[in-house]
């Protein structure tokens, strides 16, 4: 069978290589009409290919603005506590000092800590203030704060063991909110408290030590504005009877470490009588009179010898061998009346 060919074919002019294919074309077009899309991540447009310093100079006017977006981000963070800052433990002073006990580096617990931190490091950041309250960091190198003092606020013991390392400890800033108020060094005892309530198992004395401490504190700073006990209590979080066995011990906290070498062992009922029987005012003892000497005079005469003594008021006379009736007894009584009579004052 004889197959035709359509006029429209063999008409058709045949493709040459320079000429583009018109789908191309489309294609092409709409690919130079697409915006630069914008990296979602960065904020900023990735830089097409050029030539010449131009495109190299935007590349770094982005890299720039990245690195400082990130520091500002840093100073932030360490601000607001969000970001550790290494320290060497000479920077940072304790102020306040404990609030618990004076035996702690010896304690069990302390040495435990102290094993942990030297094999595996310090897990838990402790907390800090600028020394300079309006303090901020190098916006070039927020991170570098050699030169900077600080104030410890929780975290005593794993800054000293740091120090005994000699390694650097890791810290993060406290709430700059707490700072400023009428009494910075309460809120540090308060911030050091709650983590101590947080972290261990406090006994009852040493928990009481912390309440009483605060409050003499806040009165302290507030002789001005006095404070209730339940009004106390609530500000700190805790029961108000705790608040006036806290100042009872406290207050005898020497005295009770003194005659209780189990003080830290102590429940909270045995602290009351202990304290209890330190704080009451002893009866006031009647002076003792001092012993009166006895004081004897011996006369000779003749054969007789005579004895008089007085003690305790009393006077005594004595002669051996002598008897005498009424009227002698009496006559002797004169005597004696007429000598005391003059040794009486004269008026």
């Amino acid at each position: 069978m004889k197959r035709s060919i359509s006029s429209s074919v063999l008409n058709k002019e045949p493709k040459t290589k320079d000429q583009p294919n018109p789908d191309q074309l489309v294609k092409t077009e709409t690919t130079m009409a697409s915006p630069t899309k914008t990296d979602s991540s960065s904020g900023l447009k990735p830089r097409m290919g050029g030539s010449g310093s131009a495109w190299k100079a935007g590349a770094l006017n982005d890299t720039q603005m990245l690195l400082d977006e990130k520091r500002t981000q840093i100073v932030d963070g360490i601000l607001h506590g969000r970001h550790e800052l290494s320290l060497a433990p000479e920077q940072v002073a304790d102020e306040i000092g404990t609030d618990r006990r004076d035996d702690w580096m010896d304690q069990d617990a302390f040495k435990s800590l102290f094993t942990s931190i030297e094999q595996n490091g310090q897990d838990t950041p402790i907390q800090v203030w600028p020394v300079d309250p309006n303090w901020k960091p190098d916006s070039l190198d927020p991170e570098n704060c050699r030169d900077v003092a600080f104030i410890l606020i929780t975290g005593r013991r794993r800054h000293a063991i740091a120090s005994k390392l000699g390694r650097p400890v890791r810290a993060v800033l406290a709430s700059p909110e707490k700072r400023g108020g009428s009494d910075d060094q309460f809120e540090m005892l308060f911030m050091r408290f709650r983590e101590n309530e947080d972290r261990e198992n406090l006994g009852a004395f040493e928990r009481l030590i912390s309440v009483g401490q605060m409050f003499e504190r806040y009165e302290q700073s507030h002789a001005g504005a006095p404070i209730t006990a339940v009004a106390f209590a609530k500000m700190i979080g805790v029961h108000e009877s705790h608040i006036s066995r806290g100042k009872a011990i406290y207050k005898a906290r020497n005295e009770i470490l003194h005659v209780c070498k189990n003080a830290y062992a102590l429940s909270h009922r045995e602290l009351e009588k202990v304290a209890a029987g330190l704080l009451v005012s002893p009866k006031a003892k009647k002076p003792i009179a001092a012993k009166s000497k006895k004081i004897t005079i011996i006369r000779q005469i003749g054969s007789k010898k005579l004895s008089v003594s007085t003690h305790a008021g009393k006077l005594s006379v004595n002669v051996a061998g002598l008897n005498l009736d009424k009227q002698g007894l009496e006559g002797l009584g004169d005597v004696i009346a007429a000598y005391l009579k003059e040794q009486e004052p004269k008026k």
